[in-house]
């Protein structure tokens, strides 16, 4: 363990860390009740049932860790709350033929909704998670013009993690100055390596257990067969660029942009998915090879700003269009109609509506909204 913990300026303030029964989160409970916080931990029921279902394990392992640290623990029971905002905004993205982001849909509404609405109101100052991302506090004076004082203003920024093949950050656009300003995540400085270090210097139960994997609060469940599972068929045609008949889908929701498995046409040539048309119900293919797979602009919707203030457009900054992909450069613009629009410098693969778009300067995450169309 290559690093000293700093001891917290603020002992008296109260932590509610989110503990999954994961090493990320077992050690950000540990660091901060080593940093002084009055630290206590609580586990968030969202789902528990279907195959992969791991929260009776995850519950137990959670509660251990909790014992260990000698701290409180107690357990939320979030799983209509869950279904209503995360799993059905779910399926009715997938229903529409878009590809929707479920974790980013689950920080937003669950673990930075209504935990930490549920935090503030039991008396916490901060929730806490294993997320590997950063936030850094920083502080400038304004006048106050009507009484002419000089006053002090926070304002928070929303950085990677320092582990890059851990970061997180891309699935945290959504959250704003006041969720920030309650937030602390510990383990945003450390590499996997490192907490897994932390986690085995403490004797932590959960110090070799695997990373959880798949949607979030769910696991590692298929999503094809998950989708099958929850919704409907509904037939239509493989079309060709040109408008060919090609073959026969069993419904578009099935489908991504890139696509190549599971594509039934009568065709020697090996085909991907480019485009879905929800009006005609047509799922358009192309040729391995086809420039048709590429995109030069997206549209937009939805747009949230970390700093709750729209930047100077237009602007230029890197965006992620999915996770883990390396930021490309672009530029952010807004036309008469308060349409907002990518241009992207290079032309990106595999575009897809309803992923998000997440925009980065630097380290620094300055908001992201969902891609609405693609040109």
């Amino acid at each position: 363990m290559r690093r000293k913990v700093e001891k917290n300026k603020e002992p008296s303030k109260r932590v509610l860390v989110a503990m999954s029964g994961g090493v990320d989160s077992s050690v950000a409970a540990a660091l901060l009740q080593k940093q002084g916080y009055r630290v206590e931990g609580a586990y968030m029921q969202c789902w528990s049932s279907g195959p992969y279902c791991s929260t009776e394990k995850d519950r137990s392992d959670a509660l251990r860790v909790a014992t260990q640290l000698d701290i409180p623990f107690q357990v939320f029971d979030f799983e209509k709350e869950y279904k209503e905002a995360v799993l059905d905004y779910f399926f009715a993205q997938y229903q529409a033929g878009r590809t929707p982001n479920p974790d980013v849909a689950c920080n937003r509404e669950v673990k930075f909704g209504i935990f930490l609405h549920k935090a503030l109101e039991l008396g916490f100052d901060y929730i806490a998670t294993g997320h590997y991302a950063r936030i850094q506090n920083s502080e400038f004076r304004i006048r106050n013009v009507p009484l002419g004082k000089i006053e002090f203003k926070k304002t928070y920024k929303l950085l990677k993690g320092v582990d890059p093949a851990k970061d997180q950050s891309y699935f945290l656009y959504t959250l704003g100055q006041e969720q920030l300003k309650h937030t602390l995540f510990p383990i945003g400085e450390y590499r996997k390596k490192e907490v897994r270090e932390i986690a085995g210097s403490l004797g932590l139960v959960v110090a070799d257990k695997k990373d959880s994997q798949g949607i979030c609060f769910i696991g590692p469940v298929n999503v094809a067969s998950f989708l099958r599972q929850n919704l409907k068929t509904r037939l239509g045609d493989v079309v060709s660029l040109n408008g060919e008949v090609l073959g026969r889908h069993d419904g578009l929701a099935f489908y991504t942009i890139g696509q190549r498995e599971g594509i039934r046409i009568s065709s020697s040539l090996p085909h991907y998915v480019v485009r879905k048309k929800i009006t005609s119900n047509e799922l358009v293919v192309a040729p391995i090879g086809s420039e048709a797979i590429y995109s030069s602009q997206a549209q937009i919707t939805n747009l949230t700003f970390v700093a709750d203030e729209k930047p100077k457009l237009p602007l230029a900054c890197q965006v992620s269009l999915r996770y883990r992909q390396e930021p490309q450069d672009c530029r952010l613009r807004e036309d008469a109609k308060q349409t907002y629009s990518l241009d992207f410098k290079n032309p990106q693969r595999a575009v897809t509506e309803g992923q998000a778009a997440v925009f980065f300067v630097g380290e620094q995450v300055l908001g992201g909204g969902a891609i609405e169309k693609t040109f």
